[in-house]
């Protein structure tokens, strides 16, 4: 017999969005003595001048419940209708079970299927690109979709080459039926053979067999930081001209950029090189947030829409990056505005 589809294909979009920042502001100051730097020095380097960090009693998924509630309420729906929970992150701290059962029990959400994805600073825009697939394909009906680090915990605050760069927060997105394209073709990759330029170490993969692993150095964040740059500003811009293309567009068209916030002057060089008009606003939420990894494109989401309203609706391009090395972007129709 031959099998039957009984999910005919549909159309998916972004519902909503929501966000969750740590009370905690860290600005530059407080950081550039164990480094012998300079407030100046950062922000002509990255962009940055603050950025939230989550105290000991905030975890990464209190982060991203939270986040997660605000994307709900704003899509008109309860917890329960979400049948698929997708949480990209790299630093919730057990290897199982996943940070996303975690969420999911907390707000009531039984039966949904529920899978981290580790893919880093592209985590959340890969995350999108399955999601928009389950809800076309009729395996899910409404997804809710996380970017939640908490990077400070994997920071070496004497490390000139991080310590300034990365932090806390969480975003969350989701996802649902529409009778039209509301997320374009996603793209996908990596360099692997630069897999190393972004990388926690110790690696588990150091640890042997009998090893005392109490005896262990706890993990932290390290990156070749001229190498990424160089990977990010000459290959992730083809990336970015490859998406559009796919998505049948023109640079014309795209009415926002968010890429992760890695760096503002890596954000700059891919707008020129992907020759962006001027018309096209930039998301900069890097210069008050900092680098938080897989949250990055979902908070500086919400932070654009909050500042541009009149942006609900438009198209977007999304453009992730990062330790792997990974890649992925996909233009998106922004939420909405927010049901009253």
């Amino acid at each position: 017999m031959t099998i039957i589809n009984s999910n005919p294909r549909r159309e998916a979009r972004i519902l909503a969005v929501g966000a969750h920042r740590p009370a905690r502001v860290v600005p530059n100051s407080e950081l550039v003595e164990r480094i012998d730097s300079s407030d100046e020095w950062i922000q002509q380097r990255t962009g940055i001048s603050t950025r939230h960090w989550a105290g000991p009693e905030e975890s990464l998924t209190d982060m991203a419940v939270e986040a997660s509630k605000v994307a709900i309420a704003r899509a008109g729906l309860t917890a329960d209708q979400i049948d698929t929970i997708i949480f990209a992150t790299i630093t919730y701290p057990f290897q199982t079970p996943s940070a996303s059962t975690d969420v999911g029990a907390r707000l009531g959400i039984e039966r949904a299927a529920a899978f981290d994805v580790n893919a880093a600073c592209a985590g959340f825009s890969y995350s999108v690109g399955l999601a928009n697939d389950m809800v076309r394909s009729g395996t899910s009906t409404y997804a809710l979709v996380i970017g939640a680090e908490k990077i400070s915990d994997f920071l070496d605050l004497d490390d000139r080459a991080t310590s300034f760069i990365f932090a806390d927060g969480a975003g969350a997105v989701v996802i649902g039926p529409s009778d039209h394209v509301g997320i374009g073709p996603s793209i996908m990759g990596s360099d692997v053979t630069n897999r190393d330029a972004i990388a926690m170490e110790p690696s588990w993969l150091d640890y042997k067999p009998g090893a005392d692993l109490a005896a262990t150095a706890w993990p932290v964040i390290h990156q070749e930081g001229q190498k990424v740059f160089r990977w990010a500003v000459y290959e992730v811009a083809k990336v970015g001209k490859e998406v559009i293309e796919k998505s049948g567009l023109q640079p014309s068209d795209i009415a926002a950029f968010i890429p992760h916030q890695a760096n503002e002057r890596i954000i700059d060089s891919l707008a020129k090189s992907m020759e962006l008009p001027d018309s096209v606003i930039i998301a900069r939420d890097i210069r008050t947030t900092g680098n938080t990894s897989a949250a990055s494109i979902p908070l500086a989401m919400d932070r654009l829409l909050t500042q541009h309203p009149e942006l609900h609706g438009k198209n977007a391009l999304l453009l992730g990056f990062g330790a792997g090395l990974v890649f992925s972007g996909q233009v998106v129709e922004l939420p909405p505005a927010p049901l009253k």
